[in-house]
C-alpha cells in the first residue's frame, strides 16, 4: 500500500469504526430503552389494576363501617367509614391520572365518582339519622335496595376498569416480551459487530506492521541498491549525454532520408508521364490510322497497351496526389464540413447524369481542419460509395456526425467487402475488389488515411457484403 493511501486509509477506517460502535450503542440503546418503556407500561397498568382494588377495598371499608355503626351505634365502627371517605377521593384522582391517556377509562372514573359521593352521601344520611335516634328511619334505609344497587353497579364499573386493563396488559407484556427479545437480540449484535471489528482492526494493524518491517528490510536494501547505483551514475550521465546527440543525428538522417525517398517518389513519377504520353500518342496513332493493316487479335493488342498505359497514367496521378498529401502544409480552421460535402456530393452527381444517386448530408455541421485535404478525402470516401454503389437501382450516400461513436461517418448501400481484409483498406494498391468490377488505382483509401493521420484522428470502417459499407473518421 502506497504510503499516502495509507495515510488517508487509516484515519477514514478509524472513522468508520467509530461510526459503527456509535451505531451499534446507539441501537443497543434504542432497544434497551423500548424495553424500559415497555417495563415502564406493564408497571403502570398493575399501578391502575391495583389502584381500582384500592378504591373498591376502600368503597367497602366505607360500607362496613357504615353498617356496623348503623347496626350497633358504636362509633369505633366509623373508623373505616372515617378512612374510606379521606381515602376514596385521592385514590380516585390516582386512578383518573394513571388513565389519563384513555378515554374509556376516564368515562368509567367519571361515572365511578359520581356513583361514589352519591353512596357516601346516602351513607352519612344513615349515620346522622343514627345519631339522631330515629332507628325506624335507619332501619328502612339499611333495609332498601339502594345500597346494594349502587355497590352492584360500582362493581361492574371496577370490573369493566380492570377487564380492559388486563387486556392493555396482556398486549403491553407482550409488546415488553418482544422488545427484551429485541434487545437481547440488538446488543448480541452489537457485541458480535463489535468484536468483528476488533479482529478486523488488529488484522489490518498486524498487517500494517508486517509491512512496515518488510518496508524497513526493503530501505536497508535500497540503501545498499542506491549506493551501488551512485557508482554507476556517471556512467549512466556520460551515456545520456552521447545518447542525445546519437539521437539528434540519428533523427536528421531520418528526415533527410524521407525528403529523398519523397522527392525521389515525385520525380519518378513525374518524370514517367513523358514516356507514358508518347507510348499512349503512338498507341494511339497505331489504333486510328493502322486499324486496317492489322488483324482483329493485333487490334486487341493496341487496346490492351492503351488501357494500361491509361491506368498507369492514373496510378501516377494518384501518387502524385499522395506525395502531394505529404509534403503539404496542413493549416487548421473552424469551417462548415457539411457545405464542403454538399459540394462535393453535387460534382458527382455532375459527373453521373445517368445513375439515380441520393445524398443525405446533415446539415450545419462545424468542424476544425485543413479544408483543402479534408476536401481530397472527401472526394475519396464519397466517391468511392458512389463507385461501389454503382450497381444498385438507386445509390445512396449518408454525410453526419455519429453521436455514439464521436465521428464522422460516409455510408452507402453498395457491394461493401469482407471485414476479414478490413486491415488492408488503407494500404496503397491494396483493393478489395477486382478491376473488371470497379475501377481504381487502389490509392483513394490510403491518401484518405494519410489526410485524417495529418489531423492526428482515426479512421476505421465497417461492413457488410452487398449490404453497404460505412466509414467513420475523427480529426483529433
Amino acid at each position: 500500500m502506497k504510503p499516502k493511501a495509507s495515510r488517508i486509509l487509516v484515519p477514514a477506517l478509524l472513522f468508520v469504526a467509530a461510526v459503527v460502535v456509535a451505531l451499534n450503542a446507539w441501537f443497543a440503546f434504542r432497544a434497551v430503552a423500548s424495553l424500559l418503556e415497555s417495563d415502564y407500561w406493564v408497571e403502570h397498568t398493575w399501578q391502575t389494576i391495583t389502584q381500582v382494588e384500592r378504591i373498591m377495598s376502600s368503597a367497602k371499608d366505607a360500607e362496613t363501617g357504615n353498617r356496623g355503626y348503623l347496626i350497633t351505634g358504636d362509633d369505633d365502627y366509623l373508623q373505616p367509614y372515617y378512612s374510606a371517605t379521606r381515602d376514596l377521593p385521592t385514590e380516585i384522582n390516582q386512578f383518573q391520572a394513571l388513565t389519563s391517556d384513555n378515554p374509556s377509562q376516564q368515562h368509567r372514573i367519571t361515572e365511578m365518582r359520581a356513583i361514589v359521593e352519591q353512596r357516601l352521601a346516602l351513607l352519612q344520611q344513615g349515620i346522622d339519622l343514627r345519631r339522631s335516634g330515629s332507628t325506624d328511619t335507619v332501619r328502612l334505609l339499611v333495609l332498601s335496595g339502594t345500597g346494594k344497587a349502587e355497590m352492584d353497579h360500582l362493581r361492574r364499573i371496577a370490573d369493566d376498569m380492570e377487564s380492559e386493563e388486563n387486556k392493555l396488559l396482556a398486549l403491553r407484556m407482550a409488546t415488553a416480551q418482544s422488545n427484551s427479545t429485541r434487545a437481547r437480540y440488538a446488543v448480541a449484535l452489537a457485541s458480535a459487530l463489535d468484536f468483528l471489528l476488533i479482529v478486523l482492526m488488529f488484522r489490518y494493524f498486524t498487517h500494517e506492521r508486517q509491512l512496515r518491517i518488510a518496508a524497513e528490510v526493503t530501505g536497508v536494501r535500497l540503501a545498499v541498491a542506491h549506493a551501488e547505483t551512485e557508482e554507476r551514475a556517471e556512467e549512466i550521465r556520460s551515456l545520456n549525454a552521447t545518447l542525445e546527440e546519437r539521437i539528434t543525428l540519428r533523427t536528421a538522417e531520418l528526415e533527410t532520408i524521407n525528403r529523398e525517398l519523397e522527392a525521389f517518389s515525385y520525380s519518378v513519377s513525374h518524370d514517367l508521364r513523358a514516356p507514358l504520353r508518347t507510348i499512349d500518342g503512338f498507341s494511339l496513332a497505331l489504333e486510328e490510322d493502322y486499324a486496317t493493316a492489322v488483324d482483329e487479335t493485333g487490334r486487341d493488342y493496341i487496346h490492351r497497351v492503351r488501357k494500361s498505359v491509361q491506368r498507369m497514367g492514373l496510378l501516377i496521378d494518384a501518387l502524385l496526389q499522395l506525395s502531394r498529401i505529404t509534403r503539404a502544409e496542413s493549416v487548421r480552421e473552424f469551417f462548415d464540413i457539411s457545405q464542403l460535402a454538399l459540394s462535393v456530393a453535387s460534382l458527382l452527381i455532375e459527373e453521373n447524369p445517368d445513375r439515380d444517386i441520393t445524398f443525405n448530408i446533415e446539415p450545419n455541421l462545424q468542424t476544425s481542419g485543413d479544408p483543402k485535404l479534408l476536401r481530397i478525402a472527401l472526394e475519396n470516401l464519397l466517391g468511392n460509395a458512389v463507385k461501389f454503389s454503382s450497381r444498385m437501382p438507386t445509390t445512396v450516400v449518408d454525410f453526419g456526425w455519429d453521436k455514439e461513436k464521436k465521428a464522422w461517418f460516409v455510408r452507402d448501400n453498395g457491394a461493401g467487402f469482407d471485414m476479414f481484409y478490413a486491415d488492408k483498406l488503407f494500404t496503397a494498391f491494396n483493393r478489395l475488389h477486382g478491376d473488371k468490377d470497379f475501377k481504381g488505382s487502389g490509392i483513394g483509401l490510403a491518401t484518405v488515411a494519410r489526410v485524417i493521420h495529418r489531423h492526428h484522428g482515426d479512421i476505421w470502417a465497417d461492413s457488410v457484403i452487398n449490404h453497404g459499407a460505412t466509414f467513420w473518421f475523427t480529426l483529433g
